[in-house]
């Protein structure tokens, strides 16, 4: 059975950090693409930074240059540093796994308030 668990969300001022990280059990990590997604109050879900088997990466516009998604297929865990916060970053984030289908974690609490 294929579980994702998120773990490092918590209260943080603008500007601070949080890295958070994603347990993955079940399967092994490294074929496949990963993924870290948000949804904000009264918002959709959208994508934050994915990382394929290659090792590209992509990110929203809204993060360039202050989140980085990294994985370590040894540890089979997925992460997302998060710099230089802002109060719109407040989000419950989620980690995401794509095989033949997909898999979500049940989502980690991440809220940028002075």
């Amino acid at each position: 059975q294929v579980q994702l668990v998120e773990s490092g969300g918590g209260l943080v001022q603008p500007g601070g950090s949080l890295r958070l990280s994603c347990a993955v059990s079940g399967l092994r990590l490294s074929p496949y693409l990963v993924a870290w997604y948000r949804q904000a109050p009264g918002k959709q879900r959208e994508l934050v930074a994915s990382s394929s088997s290659g090792g590209s990466t992509n990110y929203a516009d809204s993060v360039k240059g202050r989140f980085t998604i990294s994985r370590d297929n040894a540890k089979n865990t997925v992460y997302l540093q998060m710099n230089s916060l802002k109060t719109e970053d407040t989000a419950v984030y989620y980690c995401y796994l794509l095989t033949v289908r997909a898999y979500w974690g049940q989502g980690t609490q991440v809220t940028v308030s002075s």
